[in-house]
C-alpha cells in the first residue's frame, strides 16, 4: 500500500509541475527558448522527487 500511495503522490505532483510549466507556453509573447529553463528545472525537480521517493532508502 505504501508503494501505491508514493506512486500516486509522485504522479499527482509531477502532473502539477508539468501543467504549471506548460501554461507558460500558452502566451504568444513567450517563446520556447524563454520557457526552456523552466522545463529544465521542472525535469530536475521531478527527477529528484522520484529518486527520493523510490531509490533513496538509506536506513
Amino acid at each position: 500500500m505504501k508503494i501505491f500511495t508514493t506512486l500516486l503522490g509522485s504522479i499527482l505532483a509531477a502532473s502539477f509541475l508539468i501543467g504549471l510549466a506548460t501554461t507558460l507556453t500558452r502566451s504568444s509573447m513567450i517563446g520556447f527558448f524563454d520557457v526552456l529553463p523552466v522545463y529544465i528545472l521542472m525535469a530536475i525537480a521531478i527527477f529528484m522527487m522520484v529518486y527520493e521517493a523510490f531509490f533513496d532508502k538509506k536506513k
